[in-house]
């Protein structure tokens, strides 16, 4: 059987409109620039307060970026110490609130922002008399795939 260039074009012209279909394919689940209004994300409550779900999901340059907004009511704490391969960052939007940072317990109030790096132990505790709330960035690379 001969191979004409016609049959070189076609193999190659399908080659092509198949490998953009699944380059195509793999960024559908890639998150788009996009806003996400306050009043919009629906309030979960849980038993230390309540937290906003705002998006958890891959991005061009991340496997996840994950944002969230916790409350915590006073003298709670969102979880026991720990630690994760993700950093994440957190933004005290109000309250006062303890952080565990390099093994110290340091005060946190509104405004401040604080880096968790990864595997280093950490918490966050409302030791405010009003509600604390502040907002969590984390994000998994090639690096620390769940």
């Amino acid at each position: 059987m001969m191979v004409t260039k016609r049959d070189l074009g076609i193999v190659f012209c399908t080659m092509c409109l198949t490998l953009t279909g699944v380059a195509v394919s793999s960024q559908e689940n890639i998150m788009d620039s996009a806003i996400f209004n306050w009043d919009e994300i629906p309030s979960k409550t849980t038993k230390t307060g309540s937290v906003k779900s705002f998006f958890r999901s891959k991005t061009a340059t991340l496997e996840e970026l994950e944002c969230h907004v916790t409350t915590l009511n006073p003298g709670e704490s969102s979880h026991a110490p720990h630690r994760h391969p993700n950093e994440e960052i957190i933004i005290i939007k109000e309250g006062n609130l303890e952080a565990l940072v390099n093994g110290q317990i340091k005060p946190v109030g509104t405004g401040a922002v604080i880096f968790q790096a990864s595997n280093q132990l950490h918490a966050i505790k409302n030791v405010g008399k009003t509600p604390a709330t502040y907002h969590v960035l984390n994000w998994h690379s090639a690096a620390t795939k769940k």
